[in-house]
């Protein structure tokens, strides 16, 4: 398979039925009354609803069967069996994750998963629209991500998708981690080389290379984040072509966060680029590490 085949999605494997064995089933219908779409992943659709069972306001996702089938399949042809979303994210209990009350399936053959209902904005929001909640709130919002990330990685799981569109901050200003759905167990045989799902632009180049993987992917994508919530803007420009994006990663070193937002102090430049490195050995070694160092800089009210 060459460098580029993933974004083209060839598989030419049978993709098996999605592992929905012993789930609870629910009637979608009866169950729900949907009051709104609020996002739409790669994978999945997600509402808003009220839950006639749990009596309260929820965020109802269900998600795609065949594509879930598909992204399984990547797993279980490598003799892997990997644990449902519903699964990963019951076992996460942090106060910077998304809270899941339960999964199951529904009649029509789609797991789903009930989450609490974050009344808030999306980082990505956030970020896009220069918003002044932003200001005086960064350091304290990529601390909590840094918890949040911690917590993943002492429970033995890499998120693999950690990004502004995959965080929600509350009304209480706590940040939320959303969006499980390409968590894997960490653990050296979900490690080897290969596995390139991801956003594009957190993909670290490890991952590009297809070489084995370990935390750090997760904490490159944090440092791609706490560039663009400091700066406004990628480490890399984008450019129309994905391949030429991934070939930028690899040979063109990232711009400096000071050319985006001059207001940015020579600290916190230094602890963005190396957040980013090009090898994993020359970044931080875990995201207490970065929390450390985020608490250390001169300027607290970025």
């Amino acid at each position: 398979m060459g460098l580029f085949d993933f974004l083209t999605g060839k598989n030419k494997k049978r993709a098996p039925q999605a592992n929905t064995k012993g789930m609870k089933k629910a009637d979608l219908a009866k169950r729900w009354e949907l009051s709104g779409r609020t996002g739409q992943g790669s994978m999945s659709k997600v509402y808003k609803a009220f839950d006639k069972t749990l009596g309260r306001t929820v965020c109802l996702k269900l998600l795609d069967k065949v594509k879930t089938q598909k992204f399984e399949s990547r797993f279980t042809s490598q003799g892997l069996v990997k644990p449902t979303e519903g699964a990963i994210c019951s076992a996460i209990t942090h106060v910077n994750c998304v809270r899941t009350y339960e999964f199951g399936v529904t009649l029509q053959g789609e797991p789903y998963l009930v989450m609490e209902w974050i009344e808030g904005l999306g980082l990505n929001y956030l970020v896009e629209t220069k918003n002044l909640q932003l200001n005086g709130n960064r350091v304290n919002y990529l601390v909590q991500l840094c918890e949040a990330m911690q917590y993943m990685h002492d429970l033995k799981f890499l998120h693999r998708d950690l990004c502004p569109r995959n965080v929600m901050v509350d009304k209480e200003g706590v940040v939320k981690l959303i969006d499980f759905g390409l968590t894997i167990p960490y653990t050296p045989p979900f490690c080897q080389p290969g596995n390139r799902t991801g956003t594009m632009d957190i993909l670290a180049p490890e991952i590009i290379k297809r070489r084995s993987t370990d935390h750090r992917v997760d904490l490159f994508a944090l440092g791609v984040t706490a560039f663009e919530v400091f700066s406004g803007g990628l480490p890399w420009e984008r450019t129309p072509s994905s391949e030429e994006n991934l070939r930028r990663r690899l040979n063109t070193p990232p711009r400096n966060p000071k050319e985006l937002n001059p207001a940015i102090d020579d600290d916190l430049a230094a602890f963005l680029l190396k957040s980013i490195s090009k090898e994993p050995v020359d970044r931080y070694s875990s995201a207490n590490q970065m929390k450390e160092v985020i608490l250390s800089l001169k300027r607290q009210d970025y």
